[in-house]
């Protein structure tokens, strides 16, 4: 999931865990946390770009500063956090994460953009 985000923005733990990855993969900061008590194998989240202020073994609570998004090149206009959550290796919903209270929001779609075919803007 791309989340907007400048860089510079601080990246926060979306639940408590400990760092299980703190480092560079493909030339890009990456930080994954694993949620103790979340099933076998247990929920991963996962942050990417970002400049890791945590070290893998540390423990973090939810919400705790663990590194700022890196600047990019971005696929995203103006920036992005790709934010993750896997069990093992099969990639999950990370919305899932968050209380029904944040979801309350009319789904997003896709529409065409008046400047060529194949276009598409994400649209409330």
């Amino acid at each position: 999931m791309d989340l907007v985000a400048r860089a510079g923005q601080p990246v926060r733990a979306a639940a408590p865990g400990t760092v299980s990855f703190a480092g560079t993969v493909a030339g890009r900061g990456v930080v994954s946390v694993q949620h103790p008590g979340t099933g076998e194998p247990p929920l991963r989240t996962t942050y990417e770009p970002v400049q890791a202020v945590v070290k893998e073994g540390d423990q973090v609570a939810a919400g705790q500063v663990i590194g700022t998004l890196q600047a990019g090149p971005f696929h995203c206009s103006g920036g992005c956090l790709h934010w993750g959550l896997l069990r093992g290796r099969v990639y999950l919903d990370p919305l899932s994460l968050l209380p029904p209270w944040m979801l309350r929001r009319p789904l997003s779609r896709l529409l065409p953009l008046s400047g060529g075919p194949g276009a598409a803007v994400v649209s409330p």
